[in-house]
């Protein structure tokens, strides 16, 4: 990552990125990065990932539904996110939507927004593993360009609160 971190320097305020998927355990992350930035008096940013498919020229027509219609899921769940950090904190996250590889988009966010200070994730408590993203993430963390926060999905609500 090329772009320098300016957080903390006059005229800009910390910010996390927290990723908005389907997950129980997003909540978590939600809970955790809105409590931080009431705190903080820093921001939110929730980015929600479409994952492009191939499309077919021949099938465009259905392509382009089939996009919208993922666009409009995504506004639906950063809505319920946004909600839920301005019921828990009173705070307005960004919101953003990306078309693409999960893992680009994340650092392309990253890198656009110079305020970024942390990405906050959860991890799921089942035995299937901590989730798709934590997992990739984990791979790349020696070299990810910013900290992140991986908050277990085990934790309560009061146990966020004592942490953040």
């Amino acid at each position: 990552m090329s772009t320098k971190r300016r957080s903390y320097e006059s005229g800009h305020k910390p910010k996390c990125l927290v990723v908005i998927d389907d997950t129980p355990e997003c909540d978590r992350a939600v809970y955790y990065a809105a409590r931080w930035a009431k705190r903080s008096g820093g921001g939110v940013v929730m980015l929600r990932v479409i994952e492009a498919d191939q499309r077919n020229q021949e099938w465009r027509g259905v392509a382009d539904i089939m996009r919208a219609e993922a666009h409009d899921e995504a506004n639906a769940a950063l809505d319920r996110a946004s909600g839920r950090a301005n019921g828990l904190a009173g705070i307005t996250p960004e919101r953003v939507i990306r078309e693409g590889n999960p893992a680009q988009q994340i650092l392309d966010v990253i890198e656009t927004d110079v305020d970024i200070s942390m990405m906050v994730l959860a991890a799921s408590a089942g035995a299937e593993g901590p989730g798709p993203i934590v997992t990739s993430t984990a791979k790349t963390a020696g070299a990810f360009p910013i900290p992140i926060v991986v908050v277990p999905g085990t934790l309560s609500d009061e146990d966020l609160d004592g942490l953040s």
